[in-house]
């Protein structure tokens, strides 16, 4: 269902206080291509109608907007003088398919909030900094339509992959014909690169995806660094047969080799220090009376560090692979993924800490991230550091996603005394 209205009807109103920035993020619910839950996806009307809004907010605030090259919308207001490199804050716009409605979004508009609030009160604090402030909404952070995330703060970072352009939703329309479709140019899509001198750094406030600060009664954390991820398409590979013919000693049972393969996944993964899921499982043939002879099935492995995620890798190939042939099995495996960890900036990570104590927690929690964010990219081009917002019993990309006003009121607060306590790091450096 797509709001009919423009973003010109929209009364102004103060963005400044959670109950806004709730508000605003239930507006861009009504953004959604699904009459049954949201979903909002890349290069699509929603995508357009949600970066629309925003960029509304954005003026309302004070902020100079666009659109750039792959469709993220920004907006900018200058600091104490013109054309001094950004601190830029932002999350994304688009969504998973039956999403929430804060994951993403609610850094946004926050975002937006912050610079409102800075910009506002008697007092035009942006106009003392010693750097521009910009926002930004990316477009494409879940990957929901063409199955590769990140692609436009990939755009942003110069790490577009024109190998890309080939991709194909699931209705067959390629990436490069979407780009045509939503006004873009194909061949200015590396414009949306921004240089890292351009950048001082960049900021992303996000709401945890996990249950750790709700089960700690902390309102906001701080992120130590973005998991290291790993893909990969397992295959465990036997023989077909008839399902009564074939006695136990002569079977060589594709589907229980892969069921070992899984609990070993997920022993060995309780037992590290990282997280491995089997999202998908595939068996062929796929008869009630016939032995499977072949199951494919998936691995995500993340890791607080790249080099604890491929430790635990090596050791579930090991004992997979040890299993199988115990079985008169073959274990094959594609890699099809793989992101480096993102560590946090220690200056702005101590940023972040400074705007939370400002809260009144004295002790603010450290997390590492297990879900990847835009931020992983923007790494490549800046210093990143990221708040983590509260969410109720830590549900995310699901509609029963969650947060509390109070939460969002000290995460206000919290990120407008982080862009403060990264200013005064900058005049001192």
């Amino acid at each position: 269902m797509t709001l009919t209205r423009t973003a010109h009807d929209a009364p102004a109103l103060d963005g400044t206080t959670a109950a806004a920035v709730l508000a605003r993020c239930a507006e861009l619910d009504a953004f959604s291509s699904s009459s049954r839950g949201l979903e909002r996806v890349y290069l699509t009307p929603e995508h357009a109608a949600a970066n629309a809004r925003a960029a509304h907010w954005m003026r309302e605030a004070g902020l100079r907007t666009w659109q750039d090259a792959a469709g993220n919308v920004w907006g900018r207001r200058e600091g104490r003088e013109p054309g001094l490199p950004a601190l830029v804050l932002g999350s994304h716009l688009d969504t998973v398919p039956d999403a929430g409605s804060y994951d993403g979004m609610l850094g946004v508009v926050m975002a937006i909030a912050v610079v409102e609030r800075l910009a506002r009160g008697g007092r035009d604090r942006v106009a003392e900094l010693p750097f521009a402030l910009e926002v930004v909404g990316f477009s494409d952070e879940e990957g929901a339509r063409f199955g590769t995330a990140l692609l436009g703060s990939k755009a942003v970072a110069g790490l577009w992959d024109e190998a890309d352009w080939d991709l194909r939703d699931r209705t067959g329309t390629t990436l490069y014909r979407a780009f045509r479709e939503f006004g873009l140019d194909p061949a200015l899509v590396h414009d949306a690169a921004r240089p890292p001198e351009g950048i001082v750094g960049y900021l992303e406030a996000h709401i945890e995806q996990g249950p750790f600060l709700e089960a700690a009664d902390a309102s906001l954390g701080y992120v130590t660094t973005i998991a290291g991820a790993r893909r990969f398409r397992l295959s465990v590979i036997g023989e077909a047969r008839h399902a009564g013919g074939t006695p136990y000693p002569r079977r060589r049972d594709a589907l229980v080799g892969a069921s070992e393969a899984i609990a070993t996944i997920e022993r060995i993964g309780r037992g590290g220090d990282g997280i491995a899921t089997v999202g998908r499982i595939e068996v062929w043939p796929g008869a009630v009376n016939v032995i499977p002879g072949r199951a494919d099935f998936s691995l995500d492995l993340r890791a607080e560090t790249d080099e604890e995620r491929d430790a635990l890798w090596l050791r579930m190939q090991a004992e997979i692979g040890d299993a199988c042939t115990a079985r008169g099995l073959r274990f094959e495996h594609v890699e099809h993924h793989e992101a480096a960890a993102a560590p946090c900036a220690p200056w702005l990570q101590e940023a972040v800490v400074e705007g939370i104590r400002s809260t009144g927690d004295a002790a603010p929690m450290a997390l590492w991230s297990r879900a990847g964010h835009d931020a992983m990219a923007m790494a490549s081009v800046a210093d990143i550091g990221m708040l983590f917002v509260r969410c109720f019993d830590g549900i995310s990309h699901h509609p029963g996603e969650d947060v509390r006003e109070v939460d969002v009121a000290r995460g206000l607060d919290a990120f407008e005394q982080t862009v403060l306590a990264v200013a005064r790091r900058v005049e001192e450096a």
